[in-house]
């Protein structure tokens, strides 16, 4: 496939103990990857914004460390999710030009001492 950090499709990250979360943004950490759950701006920041340590392996599907990454699937495959990515995605229609930019992004991952 491709990439993880170049993937423009919505990510779901899956843990052995069946936890999934949608990932809504993705950057590099130098202990794998931090990443944005969706509706991360209306979680207190140690649920909504999570480092996933593990070396980056595969093209798709991805693991990081025990966790395992997937191209989020549709709403037979991952009805749950699938309808949390469509309710984040309105909220995004609704919130408009206020999501931060990525550059901003970075400075949050900082400011919650995600990012070295």
């Amino acid at each position: 496939m491709a990439d993880l950090f170049s993937i423009t499709a919505p990510l779901l990250v899956r843990y052995p103990d069946g936890t999934k979360h949608v990932m809504v943004e993705l950057f590099r950490h130098p202990d794998g990857l931090v990443y944005f759950r969706s509706f991360w701006d209306r979680l207190p920041r140690r649920k909504g914004i999570l480092v996933l340590s593990g070396e980056v392996r595969g093209e798709g599907p991805w693991k990081v460390g025990d966790a395992v990454i997937t191209v989020l699937g549709c709403h037979g495959t991952n009805p749950d999710e699938a309808a949390e990515f469509s309710q984040w995605q309105f909220h995004l229609e609704q919130i408009g030009d206020h999501y931060p930019a990525r550059h901003e992004m970075e400075q949050i991952l900082l400011e919650a001492g995600c990012l070295p």
